[in-house]
């Protein structure tokens, strides 16, 4: 097996401080491999990564277009949202539109990350509730699949058909067959892949508009959408938000827990997909930000570029006190 390899370093003063080795694999639409770094075999869990998978259904299905969803609901779908205003109302009506209402999502509830939305719920005496989960929009898509099945309400079970088609969206667009699951934090099944696997995914995104079948075409819509509504996809400050923001439209960008991040590059026709062995997203988000600078689709000087990557580190009086940057050779 293939060790994992420097990615990312924390330099503080003249001293590295910490070091984050990890896997990253770029394939192109034929499925191949363009480049790797170490274990392209890794098994790992997507986490929320595979919003994208997990949403296919929510258009092939019919369920998109019965309930008259537009590009909005389909980049909540792919959210891992910080629990502002402007997720949580859309969420709302979202439920709303579909006759049901909080108690029906099968999340949890989860504290927003977005500064104004939690210091709202404490000013109001209020607590968090499974609209503010930063999974809820992929729930309600989940919720919406199960009206249009007319399936159970328990939509997390793994043998309810909503998870099966997930799962079965995974394995045609990675061409590997799933050895396993866990529990996501949203209590979600997470079904395993090789990180190949996972970039041969993104590649199948990123040229779905080479080819006219239908999981193409949601394809095409659900990369669009996460394109056209990055704000919608995570929040303010964010990774996903500012470097799409940044890359103005070249590519859509999803992170997951446990520092996974993966990539669409409709231009190159190429997907990308890559996890940091200890699970740091500091680590994650610089590794994809380096990923794609040398792939010229993000510019290295960019301001939210360099956020992620060659950021400068600050005391909290203000003072320099270092850099997180790639690890010497990477991405090379």
């Amino acid at each position: 097996m293939t060790h994992p390899i420097p990615m990312t370093e924390l330099w503080r003063g003249p001293l590295l401080e910490s070091l984050h080795l990890g896997h990253a694999v770029i394939c192109d639409d034929t499925g191949q491999i363009v480049r790797s770094w170490g274990d392209p075999n890794a098994i790992i869990f997507p986490r929320s990564s595979a919003k994208m998978i997990q949403g296919l259904p929510l258009v092939t299905s019919g369920a998109a277009a019965k309930f008259g969803l537009n590009s909005e609901h389909l980049a909540l779908a792919c959210a891992s949202h910080n629990g502002a205003a402007i997720h949580t109302d859309r969420v709302s009506a979202w439920l709303d539109h579909l006759g049901l209402a909080e108690p029906d999502l099968r999340c949890g509830p989860q504290e927003p990350q977005d500064m104004a939305a939690r210091d709202g719920l404490i000013l109001a005496d209020d607590t968090p509730c499974q609209i503010h989960n930063n999974c809820s929009g992929k729930h309600c898509g989940f919720l919406t699949v199960t009206q249009h099945m007319a399936a159970g309400p328990e939509y997390l079970e793994i043998d309810h058909p909503v998870q099966q088609a997930c799962l079965s969206a995974l394995e045609e667009t990675t061409g590997e067959t799933s050895p396993a699951y866990g529990i996501d934090g949203c209590s979600a099944p997470n079904f395993a892949t090789s990180l190949m696997g996972l970039a041969r995914s993104m590649a199948w995104f990123a040229s779905a508009a080479d080819r006219s079948d239908r999981a193409s075409d949601a394809a095409q819509q659900l990369t669009a959408a996460m394109i056209k509504h990055p704000e919608l996809v995570a929040g303010e400050s964010r990774a996903c938000t500012e470097l799409m923001r940044a890359m103005q439209g070249r590519a859509a960008i999803k992170t997951g827990a446990e520092a996974v991040f993966v990539a669409i590059i409709p231009e190159k026709r190429m997907g990308v997909a890559l996890k940091i062995a200890d699970g740091t997203t500091r680590a994650s988000e610089c590794a994809i930000a380096a990923i794609l600078v040398s792939l010229g689709v993000l510019e290295a000087d960019h301001p939210a570029t360099r956020t992620f990557m060659n950021a400068t580190q600050y005391s909290r009086r203000g003072l320099e006190c270092g850099v997180i940057r790639p690890a010497p050779g990477f991405p090379g």
